[in-house]
């Protein structure tokens, strides 16, 4: 239609052209072709009124071609329509029919349902008769038990319930016994690989240290400069390292005496300077030893560094640096105090490791529990008590506090990485090799730890043993009870703390066994 519409007007506008070329025509031409104009106008128009129809036509042909397929698609989507309509109905009757299948089902199993509870209802209420008949016969059953036995039923009750009680009683004691025995078994075993396995990965030296140092010397000649005109020189040696010269006949030798490891190790170096630089009077021995000691407290600290380094213990105060690097010129039976505070820190981290615990809280307690050593010459009081007093006062953790204050056992361990404390600083201490002590000093110490155990009262016999860390002692059943022994190992033990000194932990024992004999004639 908008086509039929575009070509009307376009044969109007062919129309108005016309007449208005018709008017301009017959004004510009005159009269005389103003009739030709009219017959070209009229043949203008006619041709244009032509073509109009021709247009109109072929609009008409074009709009009825698309109303017919208009149609014709209309009517494709209508059976469409309709085809899906007749699926989906069909469908639908499906399902109902599927539905009132199922609703016949359910009706059925409503009735058998139903069918069943009568039958239960009607079962209960013969098992309740059965069960009054029951009851009364129970009842007079433990009347005649009552009359036969001349028991209540509350008193047969608590009979029972005691024999029950006491075979629970026996069979929860023959359990926690087994248990205990694996249980044991299971952590020594346990134990035992954790401690062989820090062990074999510790690598520690041990140095065996006495309290004497020898100088060597050039020549002869030198030990008469050391002594100084009328002993002047050797005397301003004495007086500036506080230790003992020993000039005697060991050839080109000079021996240092002094409980004090750094005065020793301070005049040991003085000495070797002296007689380098060749220079020996009273006014040159004042300035090399205090040229010594200053370089002695810088290599004190250079130790310490050196060994914190080595551990890879961080953020530790400058302070205990510098007394841990004291601890090289402490020893303990002989044992270099630093070596052995290192060795306690290897082995303490590498359990803690195995075991799943803070290996910074036992790595950083293991190298710590001596630090106390370093100045317990200067100050009184234990060297655990020092160490516990200078790490707390230096800013160290509450539990590396706690762990070391424990490492003697003069508390209770507080954590599981204080145990680990105290067990490496025995294992250390107990190498074969780690400490030194004469045989004799070593003998007097058993006699006198089983003398100490024999003047309790119902002591029988008394033997030290796994070289004098345990003393096992007999006690007198006719005199001591079994109460009495736990208290008697208290006593001992206090007294051992006490009077005796040792390296490490004694583990008192006492076996208390009582025997009788009779003899059948």
């Amino acid at each position: 239609m908008e086509n039929v519409i575009l070509y009307i007007g376009v044969a109007v506008l062919v129309l108005l052209a016309a007449g208005i070329l018709f008017v301009q025509l017959k004004k510009s031409s005159g009269a005389k072709r103003l009739l030709r104009a009219d017959e070209e106008a009229k043949s203008v128009v006619e041709r244009a009124k032509n073509e109009a129809r021709s247009v109109i036509d072929r609009a008409q042909n074009q709009a009825q071609q698309k109303l017919a397929s208009a149609d014709a698609e209309f009517e494709r989507q209508a059976q469409d329509k309709r085809r899906k309509i007749a699926e989906v109905e069909r469908r639908t009757a499906h399902k109902e029919e599927n539905l009132d299948r199922k609703i016949q089902g359910l009706d059925r199993r409503d009735r058998e349902i139903s069918a069943k509870e009568r039958k239960l209802s009607q079962r209960e209420k013969e098992i309740e008769e059965e069960g009054a008949k029951v009851a009364g016969i129970i009842k007079q059953q433990l009347t005649e038990l009552e009359r036969v036995s001349a028991m209540t039923q509350e008193e047969a009750k608590a009979v029972i319930i005691r024999k029950v009680e006491d075979e629970a009683r026996l069979e929860a004691m023959q359990t926690v016994k087994r248990i205990d025995e694996e249980t044991r078994a299971k952590s020594r075993q346990l134990a035992a690989e954790v401690i062989s396995g820090a062990i074999q990965r510790s690598a520690a030296e041990h140095v065996v240290e006495s309290t004497v140092s020898v100088v060597d010397l050039p020549s002869e000649d030198m030990k008469g400069r050391i002594i100084g005109r009328e002993g002047r020189n050797i005397r301003a040696l004495e007086v500036a390292t506080g230790v003992d010269i020993i000039v005697d006949d060991t050839p080109e030798a000079v021996i240092l005496s002094s409980f004090d490891p750094v005065r020793r190790e301070a005049a040991r170096l003085a000495i070797q300077r002296l007689v380098l630089d060749g220079r020996i009077h009273p006014a040159r021995i004042e300035e090399v030893v205090e040229n010594v000691k200053a370089e002695l407290e810088d290599k004190i600290r250079q130790d310490g560094e050196a060994a914190a380094m080595e551990l890879r213990v961080q953020n530790l105060h400058p302070e205990l640096i510098k007394l841990m690097g004291k601890l090289k010129f402490r020893t303990s039976y002989g044992q270099n105090v630093l070596q052995h505070s290192k060795e306690v820190a290897f082995l303490s981290a590498a359990m803690a490791q195995e075991l799943g615990l803070n290996t910074q809280t036992a790595l950083r307690a293991g190298f710590l529990h001596d630090v106390g050593k370093a100045i317990d010459r200067e100050v009184e009081g234990t060297h655990t008590e020092l160490s516990v007093e200078l790490c707390r006062k230096y800013g160290e953790n509450e539990a590396v506090v706690a762990a070391i204050a424990s490492h003697h056992r003069d508390v209770d361990f507080p954590s599981l990485e204080a145990v680990l404390i105290q067990a490496a600083d025995t294992l250390s201490a107990a190498r074969p090799g780690a400490r030194r002590e004469l045989l004799e000093n070593y003998i007097k110490r058993l006699e006198k730890l089983e003398t100490l155990a024999k003047t309790f009262d119902g002591v029988a016999k008394a033997f030290a043993l796994q070289a004098g860390r345990e003393i096992r002692i007999m006690v007198d059943a006719g005199k001591v009870a079994d109460d009495r022994a736990g208290l008697i190992a208290k006593d001992i033990a206090a007294k051992i703390k006490n009077e005796l000194d040792y390296p490490g932990q004694i583990k008192v024992t006492v076996i208390r066994e009582m025997r009788a004999v009779e003899y059948a004639r």
